[in-house]
Formats: C-alpha cells, sequence, structure tokens
C-alpha cells in the first residue's frame, strides 16, 4: 500500500460540503485516496508513510479541475496576426496552421499546457482535441494520454470531430474534416481503448463534436446516441458568440440551445463551453435538466465574446466549472489566473451579485468536478481522490493574505508556481519544479518542434 503524509498542515481548506478551513492538521493517503484528516501528532500514532510532506506555515487546496482545454494550440499562441479578431476569423486564419499538427506537436504541446496547469494547482485536466488531419489522425489521443502520464496528470481526453468544411458552409478546410462514418467509429475505438469508469479513473473519454457550426446535425445526433450506448459524456462549444447564434437561427431557425436539445443534446452528462449568449429561459432550461457549463472568462474576454451570466447560473444551480480554453485564446494554462480574473471580471459586471472569491474556487473544484462527473474529485474528505496542492505562505507577496485563505486566490491571487502538487497520491511538482520531466531539456524540444511546425 503506497501511503503520502502531509503533515502539520497550518491552513487545510477542504471546499467541503460544510466549507470547512482546518488549521494544524495532518492528511493521510493511501493507495490515491484520502483516507484520514486528523489532529493528533503522526509520529505519537506511530503512522509512517513513503513520502512526507511538511505542511508548516502552507497552505493546502483541494485540486483545481480545468473543464475545456485544447492543448495543441499552446503552439499558436501569441501570434500577432489574429491578437485583435474575433472567433470566427481567428478561427479561419489558425485553421492554416493547426491542419499541420501531428503526433510530436500534440504531445510537447500536452507536455507545455499540462506542465503549467500542475505548476499552478490544477490536477486534472479536460482537453477538446478536435483537429484530426487526414495524414496524421493516428496516435493523436495516445500522445495525450503519453503526456499526461509523464507528468502524473488526470486526464479526460474529449475525442472532437469536424465534419463541415469551408466547403460545405463551415469553417475549417478539407484537410481536418471526417466523415460520420469515420468520426463514429473512430469515437468508439477511443473509448474501448482509454476510458477507464472506474472511480479514481486518471485515463476518461468523452465525445466532442467541435460546434454547431463546424458539424452536421447528424454527426451532432449519432454523436449523442453513441456517447449514451458506451456510458461516456458528451462535450461540445455553445452560445460562444452572437455569430454562431446568428448561424443557427438562419439555418435552423432556432436559437443554439434549441438547435442542441432536438439533437439529443441536453442533460446530466452534457456539458457546453463558454455559454455566454444564453436568455433568461434557457438557464432555468439548463438548471432544471442539469446540463453544465465550462466558464472561460479570458479567453472570452480576448476573444470579445462576452460575459457569461454567471451570477445567475450559480443562484439557479447551473453546474458550472471553470476552463481555460485554448490558449491560442488565453495564450497561457493557469486555471489560477482564470479564478482571479473571472473574480474580477463579474464583481465589475455584477457588483454584490457577483461570485466571491471562495465561491471562485468552489467553481474550480466542486463545481468543475460535478460538470465532469466526477464526484470523487474536488475537495479534501476521506474517501476523496488524494488531489491536492500546497503553497507556502511564507512570501512577500502572500503578507496579510492568510486572514482569508479560502478567498485568496481569487482576490488577492498567486502568481508563479506553487510548491507541492499531488494527484492520485503522488507527488507531481515538488518546489514549484515538475518531477516527471527536465523542464529545461523539454522546453528546448518544444521549442524546436514549434518553430518547425509553425514554418510549414
Amino acid at each position: 500500500m503506497a501511503r503520502l503524509l502531509v503533515k502539520h498542515i497550518e491552513h487545510l481548506v477542504t471546499c467541503d460540503d460544510s466549507d470547512r478551513v482546518l488549521q494544524d492538521v495532518n492528511v493521510l493517503a493511501e493507495d490515491g485516496v484520502i483516507t484520514r484528516i486528523f489532529k493528533e501528532d503522526p509520529e505519537a500514532e506511530g503512522i509512517t508513510a513513503e513520502d512526507v510532506i511538511d505542511g508548516r506555515g502552507m497552505v493546502m487546496y483541494p485540486g483545481l479541475i480545468n473543464t475545456h482545454h485544447h492543448l495543441y494550440q499552446t503552439f499558436s499562441r501569441n501570434i500577432p496576426e489574429v491578437q485583435n479578431m474575433e472567433l470566427f476569423p481567428w478561427l479561419k486564419y489558425l485553421y492554416e496552421i493547426w491542419k499541420n499538427v501531428d503526433e510530436d506537436v500534440t504531445y510537447l504541446s500536452s507536455i507545455t499546457g499540462m506542465g503549467e496547469l500542475l505548476k499552478t494547482g490544477c490536477t486534472t485536466c479536460v482537453d477538446h482535441h478536435y483537429v484530426f488531419p487526414r495524414d496524421k489522425a493516428d496516435g493523436i489521443l495516445d500522445a495525450q494520454f503519453a503526456a499526461a502520464d509523464v507528468l502524473g496528470m488526470r486526464m479526460l481526453a474529449t475525442r472532437g470531430s469536424m465534419d463541415l468544411s469551408v466547403k460545405d458552409g463551415g469553417l475549417p478546410p478539407d484537410s481536418v474534416v471526417q466523415s460520420v462514418d469515420e468520426i463514429l467509429s473512430d469515437c468508439e475505438k477511443a473509448v474501448k481503448r482509454f476510458h477507464d469508469s472506474s472511480k479514481y479513473a486518471m485515463h476518461q473519454v468523452a465525445l466532442a463534436p467541435c460546434s454547431p457550426f463546424s458539424v452536421s446535425g447528424e454527426l451532432l445526433a449519432e454523436s449523442a446516441k453513441l456517447a449514451r450506448k458506451l456510458g461516456v459524456r458528451l462535450h461540445t462549444h455553445l452560445a460562444e458568440t452572437k455569430d454562431e447564434e446568428r448561424y443557427t437561427l438562419e439555418r435552423f431557425n432556432m436559437r443554439p440551445l434549441e438547435y442542441m436539445e432536438s439533437l439529443g443534446w441536453i442533460g446530466p452528462d452534457v456539458w457546453y463551453a463558454h455559454g455566454i449568449h444564453f436568455n433568461e429561459e434557457e438557464l432555468k432550461y439548463l438548471a432544471k435538466t442539469g446540463t453544465g457549463v465550462a466558464h472561460c472568462p479570458i479567453s472570452n474576454m480576448k476573444l470579445s465574446s462576452g460575459i457569461a451570466r454567471i451570477p445567475e447560473m450559480l443562484e439557479l444551480d447551473v453546474p458550472v466549472g471553470l476552463a481555460v480554453d485554448g490558449s491560442a485564446s488565453n495564450d497561457g494554462s493557469s486555471l489560477m489566473e482564470e479564478m482571479r480574473v473571472g473574480f474580477l471580471l463579474h464583481r465589475l459586471n455584477s457588483s454584490h451579485k457577483a461570485p466571491t472569491g471562495y465561491d471562485m474556487l468552489k467553481v474550480a473544484t466542486r463545481g468543475s468536478a460535478r460538470v465532469i462527473g466526477r464526484s470523487e474529485l474536488g475537495q479534501i474528505a476521506p474517501g476523496m481522490a488524494a488531489d491536492f496542492f500546497l503553497i507556502n505562505m511564507n512570501r512577500l507577496a502572500l503578507v496579510g493574505a492568510q486572514f482569508d485563505v479560502s478567498s485568496m486566490l481569487a482576490t488577492v491571487g498567486f502568481r508563479g508556481s506553487v510548491d507541492v502538487t499531488v494527484v492520485n497520491g503522488r507527488i507531481v511538482v515538488w518546489d514549484g519544479e515538475l518531477v516527471g520531466v527536465n523542464e529545461r531539456e523539454m522546453a528546448d524540444k518544444a521549442n524546436r518542434i514549434e518553430k518547425k511546425y509553425l514554418n510549414r
């Protein structure tokens, strides 16, 4: 039995059902699961462990959960030509780069993006990969799971897809779309090969056609049927822009959510990325059906897409999680930064109705776990997965912040790397550095591959 002991934790923010913040406690994990939180001295109790973390001066939080990403976009961030574009022209420009994605690009961009996530307290990554070039589609999901395993990250890979290219009225080039039959066949293979439905699973798969304007109604409907047959979840972009809304109204005489519902895309096994342009009745319907939303505040701001109605969603009990979205529309992969920006954005837009700093932490932990159907994640309590991170409070940037550690990450904010990240009871970040890879060597290799990729 593998044991991990975190002893003498100064502050433990549990995010549990009672919202407890505990002082001077110890946490024991066995085989990747938290088994005990206790006050007694571990040495006096005779408790030993293979790995021991000294929590003195530390605040410990549940691992953050990123509910929507495009890791491959890490290799196309900060491109000057697209910095002032909105979604549709931004996509059309970048597809000419993304059509050259291959296994090496996928692996190293995944290492880069997931590495930053782990170093900033995120322990579970959901990735939405939907670009499968005809000659290079094989091995892309393999590369993502291989990167997650090297780093020690908990991974939910969504098998994305597109079947409408420019000639069909969509946005992507012909070389990155597939037929419905090809997509469904590949989706089924991916689920059978990678999906683990057991509690505490490190690998999972969901089905994720890209968006209403890049996939057909047939693909959406058949994907929903297949996902339910296989027992996996459904994910896509929705209600991100007014352009999308105009698209579905003109083509189908329906608003985006109504259109998706007509194809079977509603319910507690479905979550949408963005969800900015839902009206009041639609928000109530999301709450009633348990349909989730991945909130991406920084991406939405950068692409000038709008502000999601998060205060209303939370009041109605719509399942809401936090997400960084793709690095090309965020230019980073820090869910820690997302929490603070989200907190400030909604304060500006909604004043006293905005989520508190602690509310934003709960969105990034408990809320995100609910959105992806993982009740064993998102809090520190016996029986929960041993996914958490620790920050040493003895630093100038946090002087005075200890008076409310539960809200600190969203109000004061935290920049740089956390001190320790643990996933599944395994230390994956130590003293701010990734344990699974040599960061300098990996950065050098990633830069070389990225340069070749962009020069294609």
